[in-house]
C-alpha cells in the first residue's frame, strides 16, 4: 500500500464503477511506481469485473512470467490459479484464473478466435510507451470491439514516458487520464566515455567503471549493468569473475531466454551485494529491489526489418534519451543512487528522444494476415495509432499474396485462413500447412520450433557441430538439425549428454515443447491423417519453397560463399551449410543481417532446390533474357542468354557482342548504383552539381534544368559512350560533360551568382561549401569575423550563407545564419569560454 500508484486508486475505482459505455483510461506513472503489479489488482478488487478475466499485456515474455509470479505471491496463491500467464508456446492458467499476464501476440490471436472477447472484462496495455508492434494493432482492434460489440469492455493503457496527448486524442472524448507522480530518489548521472588510447570493448569499460566506483564508495545495495545482448553479458560476467575485487559480489545474468530459475535468482532479494548484468528486459516492468548503482552501456541490440531488401537486420544501436532516463531511474527506487553512462554528455544530447516504434521497423506480413483474418478488408485505412510506412505495407501485402494467403483482389483465401490459425510467422505457417497436407507435420513442427527458439547447436572451438550430423545424399541443413535433435530427445535433453553431442539441452527441450504445441494446433486441420512421415531431400525442398520463395538464392561460383538472392540481394553462406557443396539454387530459411566486425547478410538453414521444382510451384515467375549483362568478376559488359527466376539468374551462357548503346547504359547503371567508381567524379563534381541545382531553384527565370537522377544517368551514359569495360571508363573526364549543362548564353552566370569563394573584408576570402539539399556554408575563424555585422550572402543577396564559426584551433564553436544576432547574443558566452584558452588573441568586448 506504500507504492506511489495508490495515489490514484480512488479515482481508478470511481471511473470503473461509472456505468457509462466505452471506459478508456490512460494511466501515466513512472517505472517502479507499482502500476504493473497493482493496477490489475485494483481493478479486480473493485468488484466491477466480477464475471470476467483481466488481460494484462506485456511487451516481453520474461515480464509476463515474473509479474504473474509476483502478483500471485502478493495474493498468497500459486501462479496458475487466480493469477496466471500465457506467452507464445507456454501457458500457466486454470479455470480459476482472473488476472492473466500475456504477451501482445496472444491477445491478437484471441481476437481471431473470438472477436467479441467473451469472458474478458478488462484489458490492460502495460508499458505502452515501448510501442511494440502487436500492442499497436491489438489496441486498435480492442477499441473497435468496444465500439461495435462490447461497450462494457474496459480498456486501460499504462505508460511511463509516452507523450500522453496523442494517446488521449486517439481514445477520443471518453478518455480518462490518471497520473501518478511516483516517488523516486535523486540519481547522480556521471558520464564516462571511453578513452581513445585504451581501445577497450564495452564490457571492459563496464568492469572498470564498477571497480573505480567502489574504490571511493562503500559497497551498498546492488549494481545493475545494461548490455546490448547475451554475448556482451557473457563477456562482462567473465571479466567480473576474473576480478579479485569482485569476489564478494553475487554475479548474475538476466535476459529473455534465460531459464526461469536463473531469472528468479537475478531479481530476488539477496543479503549479498549483487551485480546483475542484463539486457533491456530490466529497463521496464521488472524491478530489482535495492539497486543503487546503474552502469549503462548506452546500447541495445535492435531487430528491424528492411522491407526494401526483405532482410531482418540485427544491429547494435544507441539507445534513446528516454531509454537512458529509464535505465538511470533504476538506481533511485529505494535510496539515492548513481548512474554511470559509458558515453559522453555531448553524445547524449545528439541521441534520439525516443526509440522508433516497432511498427515502423518490422515485417508487416503477420499484421496483414491477422487483420485480414479478423475481418479487416481495408488495411491501408485501418485505425493505426501510428501509420506504418506505405511502401513497407505494400511489400507485406505482396509477400502474403505470394504465400497464397491472399488472392488477386487481396481477399483472404482458404489457405490464408489456415495459416492465420497457426501462432507463427506466415512463412512458417505456410510450410506447416503444406507439411500437414503431405503427412510430414511432426518433422516440420521441429523445423519451425527450432526457428522460434534459441540456437540449438553449441558454438566454440572443438565443439561437435552440425556437419557431424550430415549424411550422404543430404540436400538440406534441416536434415542434420532434426537428426541432432532426435539424438538429444533420446537422451531426454540431459545437459551433460547434450554437451557431449554438441547441442544445447535447454534449447532442445524448448523445441520439443513448441513442436508439440504446433503439431496439436495444426493437426486439427487434418484430424484423420498420420503426420509422422519423414520427408526426403526433395520433399523438404517441395514444402519449404511454398513459404520461402522470396529467399531463393544461388552461389556466385563454386569457389565462394558469396551468393545472390531474389530481389537483387546479396549474402554470405554459413560455412557449415550443406549447400556449399551443391551447385544448384537453394532456399535460405534464415536471412539476417548481423553486425560484427563487418555488417554481413548471413544465409543459413539452407535447402537445395531444383529448377524443375521452382517451375512446378511458380511457372509464371520464370523468364528468358538475351542481351547485355555486367560481369562483376571481370568488370565487363557481356552478351548473355539467361534463365531467370523472378530477377535471379538461374542459368547463363554467352551470346556474343552487345550493342554499344546498351553497353554504355549498363556501365552507367553500375556507376549510378555505386558498384563502380569514376576516379574523376570527385567532391568538386558533387559541389558543381549542387551549385547548378541551387541556381536552378533560386533563379527559375533562367530556365536552367536541375540535374536530377535521370539527368545523372544521362550524363553517365555520355561519359561511358563506346566503352564495354570499367577499365575504359574509370579515368574518363567528368567535368567536360557537366560544364556543357548551362547554355552558352549564360556563360559565367554560375561563377557570378554562386561563386566558389566570397570576400569577407580587407582582401580576406572564404571558401563556400555547396552540398546538395543543404544551405551553402562558410567556415571562418572567429578573429576573421570581428567587424563583420552582416551575414555574407551569395546569389545577388538572395541566399544568406550559414556561418560556421571556428575557434583558433579550427574547431567549430557556433553555427549561425545571423551574424548580427550572434554578436548581440551568444558571443559573450563564446568569448568567456575561449579567451582563457587563447589569451594571445584579441577578444573585443561584446556589443551592448
Amino acid at each position: 500500500m506504500s507504492l506511489p500508484i495508490f495515489e490514484i486508486e480512488d479515482q481508478l475505482r470511481s471511473i470503473l464503477s461509472n456505468p457509462s459505455k466505452n471506459c478508456r483510461i490512460v494511466v501515466e506513472a513512472p517505472t517502479g511506481s507499482g502500476k504493473s503489479t497493482q493496477v490489475p489488482q485494483i481493478i479486480i478488487d473493485s468488484g466491477q469485473v466480477e464475471k470476467g478475466e483481466i488481460y494484462v499485456l506485456q511487451p516481453r515474455r520474461i515480464a509476463a512470467r515474473m509479474l504473474a509470479r509476483r502478483v500471485a505471491s502478493e495474493r498468497n496463491q500459486k501462479v496458475g490459479r487466480e493469477v496466471g500467464y500465457q506467452v507464445r508456446f507456454e501457458s500457466v492458467i486454470s479455470r480459476d484464473t482472473r488476472i492473466r499476464f500475456v504477451t501482445e501476440g496472444i491477445l491478437i490471436r484471441r481476437l481471431l478466435e473470438d472477436p467479441e472477447l467473451k469472458g474478458i472484462s478488462a484489458i490492460v496495455f502495460d508499458e505502452f510507451h515501448e510501442r511494440n508492434f502487436f500492442g499497436d494493432v491489438s489496441l486498435a482492434r480492442c477499441l473497435e470491439v468496444q465500439e461495435t460489440r462490447r461497450p462494457d469492455l474496459k480498456i486501460v493503457v499504462m505508460s511511463a514516458t509516452l507523450e500522453i496527448e496523442p494517446l488521449k486524442a486517439y481514445f477520443g472524448e471518453c478518455a480518462h487520464h490518471l497520473k501518478s507522480e511516483g516517488r523516486t530518489y535523486p540519481v547522480q548521472i556521471e558520464y564516462c566515455p571511453p578513452k581513445e588510447r585504451h581501445k577497450d570493448q564495452i564490457w571492459d569499460l563496464a568492469v572498470r567503471a564498477i571497480r573505480d566506483h567502489f574504490k571511493t564508495c562503500a559497497v551498498e545495495g546492488h549494481t545493475l549493468v545494461f548490455m546490448p545482448g547475451r554475448h556482451e553479458i557473457r563477456k562482462t560476467v567473465e571479466g567480473l569473475r576474473r576480478a579479485s575485487w569482485a569476489k564478494n559480489f553475487e554475479i548474475l545474468e538476466l535476459y529473455g531466454d534465460l531459464p526461469p530459475e536463473k531469472q528468479d535468482a537475478a531479481i530476488s532479494n539477496s543479503t549479498r551485494p549483487k551485480i546483475v548484468v542484463a539486457t533491456n528486459v530490466a529497463e521496464t516492468s521488472i524491478t530489482i529491489d535495492g539497486v543503487l548503482l546503474v552502469i549503462d552501456s548506452g546500447l541495445e541490440r535492435r531487430s528491424a526489418f528492411d522491407s526494401r531488401r526483405g532482410i531482418t537486420t540485427l544491429h547494435i544501436e544507441k539507445i534513446s534519451q528516454a531509454s537512458a532516463d529509464q535505465r538511470s531511474g533504476r538506481a533511485g527506487r529505494t535510496a539515492p543512487g548513481k548512474a554511470i553512462r559509458l558515453w559522453s554528455q555531448r553524445d547524449q544530447e545528439t541521441r534520439a528522444q525516443a526509440t522508433p516504434s516497432e511498427i515502423l521497423r518490422m515485417d508487416l506480413s503477420e499484421a496483414v494476415l491477422l487483420l485480414k483474418a479478423s475481418g479487416i478488408s481495408d488495411i491501408r485505412n485501418f485505425r493505426w495509432f501510428e501509420k506504418p510506412d506505405p511502401n513497407a505495407l505494400e511489400k507485406a501485402i505482396e509477400r502474403v499474396t505470394q504465400l497464397g494467403a491472399l488472392d488477386d483482389t487481396e481477399a483472404l483465401t482458404e489457405m490464408g485462413l489456415e495459416i492465420s490459425r497457426l501462432p507463427v510467422a506466415p512463412q512458417y505457417g505456410r510450410i506447416l500447412v503444406e507439411a500437414a497436407s503431405l503427412g510430414c507435420l511432426d518433422y516440420f513442427a521441429i523445423v519451425t520450433a527450432a526457428a522460434q527458439s534459441r540456437p540449438f547447436f553449441l558454438s566454440g572451438k572443438g565443439q561437435v557441430d552440425r556437419s557431424d550430423y550430415q549424411a550422404a545424399g543430404d540436400q538440406s541443413d534441416y536434415q542434420a538439425l532434426v537428426r541432432a535433435w532426435q539424438q538429444a530427445s533420446r537422451a531426454r535433453f540431459d545437459r551433460h549428454a547434450c554437451d557431449q553431442i554438441g547441442v544445447h539441452g535447454g534449447a532442445g527441450r524448448d523445441i520439443d515443447r513448441i513442436a508439440r504445441q504446433l503439431s496439436t494446433v495444426a493437426k486439427r486441420m487434418y484430424p484423420n491423417q498420420a503426420q509422422n512421415r519423414e520427408p526426403d531431400s526433395e520433399q523438404i525442398a517441395d514444402i519449404l519453397i511454398t513459404g520461402f520463395s522470396d529467399r531463393v538464392a544461388i552461389k556466385n561460383n563454386s569457389a565462394t560463399l558469396a551468393c545472390q538472392l531474389v530481389g537483387k540481394r546479396r549474402g554470405m553462406l554459413e560455412k557449415g551449410s550443406i549447400v556449399t557443396k551443391i551447385p544448384t539454387p537453394f532456399i535460405a530459411s534464415e536471412v539476417i543481417e548481423i553486425e560484427g566486425k563487418d555488417v554481413q547478410v548471413k544465409l543459413d538453414y539452407c535447402t537445395s532446390v531444383s529448377e524443375a521444382l521452382l517451375q512446378k510451384h511458380f511457372p509464371n515467375d520464370f523468364s528468358e533474357y538475351n542481351g547485355g549483362i555486367y560481369n562483376s568478376s571481370n568488370r565487363r559488359v557481356e552478351g548473355r542468354v539467361e534463365t531467370r527466376f523472378r530477377d535471379l539468374v538461374i542459368t547463363s551462357k554467352s551470346s556474343g557482342e552487345v550493342p554499344e548503346a546498351e553497353a554504355s547504359r549498363i556501365l552507367a547503371e553500375q556507376v549510378f548504383n555505386g558498384e563502380l567508381t569514376l576516379k574523376k567524379w570527385d567532391r568538386k563534381v558533387d559541389e558543381y552539381i549542387a551549385r547548378i541545382n541551387l541556381l536552378a531553384r533560386t533563379f527559375p527565370e533562367y530556365e536552367i534544368p536541375e540535374i536530377d537522377d535521370d539527368a545523372k544517368m544521362l550524363l553517365l551514359e555520355q561519359i561511358c559512350t563506346g566503352a564495354f569495360s570499367y577499365k575504359e571508363i574509370k579515368d574518363r573526364p567528368v567535368m567536360d560533360e557537366l560544364t556543357n549543362w548551362i547554355p552558352g548564353q549564360y556563360y559565367g552566370l554560375l561563377d557570378r551568382l554562386l561563386p566558389e569563394r566570397v570576400e569577407l573584408k580587407e582582401g580576406k576570402h572564404s571558401r563556400v561549401f555547396y552540398v546538395e539539399n543543404e544551405k551553402p556554408k562558410i567556415s571562418v575563424m572567429i578573429q576573421h569575423l570581428f567587424g563583420i555585422d552582416r551575414t555574407p550572402t551569395v546569389g545577388d543577396g538572395r541566399i544568406p550563407l550559414v556561418v560556421e564559426i571556428l575557434a583558433p584551433n579550427q574547431r567549430p564553436v557556433q553555427v549561425t545564419e545571423d551574424l548580427a544576432g550572434f554578436w548581440r547574443g551568444s558571443y559573450a558566452g563564446v568569448r568567456a569560454q575561449l579567451r582563457g584558452r587563447y589569451p594571445k588573441h584579441d577578444w573585443p568586448e561584446p556589443k551592448s
